[in-house]
C-alpha cells in the first residue's frame, strides 16, 4: 500500500520562500551571469543527482543503442542538466523580456502559417509538444499573440508554487486546465472550438496505448487521439527548440495530423498516436540534449500474454467454427 504524503504546510511555504527569493536574485542579473549560475548548478545537479543520471543514461542506451558511445550519452546527459537549467532562469525573464514587439530577437516562427489559418477560422484543434526545448514558451507566445490557448498540465504538490506558477503561465491569456479531473473542461473546450494544448510524451502507465518511441514500445496516452477524432480537431506537433548560446529559440510546427485522413477503423486512435509520436521523435532527433531523458518514459512495457492451454484453444477453435 502507497504511503500518504504527509502535508506540511510550513514546508510548503518556506520551499516556496526560497523559489521567490531566488527568482528575485536572478532577475536583479544580467542574463550572461544567470546562464553561469546555470552550468554551475547543472554540474552540481549532474554530481549529486545520481538517481536521474542514470535513468538518462539507461534511456539514451535504449534508445540509439550502439549508435551512440558511453561516452556521447555522458555529453548529452550534461547537456540536459545544462539546458534545462538555462530554461529555467529563462523562464524568469521572459514576462519581462519577450513583447509583441520585440519577440523576433527570441524567437524565430518556422511552419506556422497553416496553424494560424486554423485559429483564425475557430476550428478546434490540438497543440502537442513533449518535453523538449522550451515548452512553456510556446503557451506564452500564442497568448501574446491573441491566441490564448488551455493548456493541460499536472498540479504542483506545493499550492504557494503552483499559484505563482499559474501567475506567470496566465500572463498573456493562457488558462490551465488541471490534469487529474480536469476531462470535463478539455471536452468544453474543443466544443466550444477554443485551441487546446497539452505534452504528449508522459508514461501513461499499463493501459496506455503502445506505440513505437526510439524503436522501443512507450506507453502513450489515448485520450488525446480520442478526442481529435471524436472533434473532428486537427492536431499540431510542435516544439520551441534552442538555435542559439544564449536566449534564441526556433517554434517550430512540424506536422499537423488530421482526424479525417484515417478510416474510421478500431485502429484509428492507435496509428494517431503512433502518428503524433513519430514526429516528437523527429524533432527530438535534431537535438538530444534538450529532451529530458532523466524521466522514465518507458517505464511500463507491454505484458506478453499467457499461451493458451491446449483445452482452452480446443474450446476457442471450436467457438469460433
Amino acid at each position: 500500500m502507497a504511503r500518504k504524503k504527509v502535508k506540511r504546510p510550513w514546508l510548503d511555504y518556506l520551499v516556496y520562500l526560497v523559489v521567490r527569493s531566488l527568482v528575485f536574485i536572478v532577475r536583479s542579473m544580467p542574463i550572461t551571469l544567470s546562464y553561469a549560475l546555470a552550468r554551475g548548478l547543472a554540474r552540481l545537479m549532474y554530481a549529486v543527482d545520481r538517481r536521474h543520471r542514470l535513468v538518462g543514461m539507461e534511456n539514451l542506451r535504449s534508445a540509439y543503442g550502439d549508435a551512440m558511445t558511453e561516452a556521447q550519452r555522458d555529453r548529452v546527459v550534461r547537456g540536459v542538466y545544462r539546458h534545462f537549467c538555462m530554461m529555467l532562469m529563462e523562464i524568469f525573464y521572459t514576462p519581462d523580456r519577450i513583447r509583441l514587439e520585440n519577440y523576433r530577437e527570441y524567437v524565430e516562427l518556422v511552419g506556422h502559417e497553416p496553424v494560424l489559418d486554423r485559429l483564425i477560422s475557430g476550428e478546434p484543434i490540438i497543440m502537442l509538444t513533449g518535453h523538449y526545448g522550451n515548452w512553456e514558451l510556446a503557451g506564452y507566445l500564442f497568448g501574446l499573440f491573441g491566441f490564448p490557448t488551455w493548456s493541460v498540465a499536472r498540479t504542483l504538490d506545493n499550492p504557494y508554487l503552483e499559484r505563482y506558477l499559474k501567475v506567470f503561465r496566465e500572463r498573456t491569456g493562457q488558462r490551465m486546465i488541471p490534469k487529474s479531473g480536469g476531462y470535463d473542461q478539455i471536452v468544453e473546450v474543443l466544443e466550444t472550438r477554443r485551441p487546446l494544448s497539452m505534452v504528449a510524451d508522459q508514461d501513461a502507465g499499463q493501459r496506455g496505448t503502445f506505440v513505437d518511441f526510439f524503436g522501443r514500445p512507450a506507453s502513450t496516452h489515448k485520450a488525446i487521439a480520442l478526442l481529435a477524432i471524436e472533434h473532428q480537431a486537427p492536431v499540431v506537433v510542435g516544439v520551441a527548440r534552442r538555435i542559439g548560446p544564449g536566449f534564441r529559440y526556433e517554434m517550430r510546427c512540424s506536422r499537423i495530423i488530421e482526424p479525417g485522413e484515417f478510416t474510421g477503423g478500431a485502429d484509428d486512435a492507435r496509428l494517431l498516436t503512433q502518428r503524433f509520436t513519430t514526429a516528437l521523435e523527429e524533432l527530438i532527433r535534431q537535438d538530444p540534449s534538450q529532451y529530458l531523458w532523466l524521466h522514465r518514459r518507458w517505464k511500463h512495457q507491454p505484458i506478453a500474454r499467457k499461451k493458451a492451454s491446449k483445452p482452452e484453444a480446443a474450446r476457442s477453435e471450436a467457438a469460433s467454427a
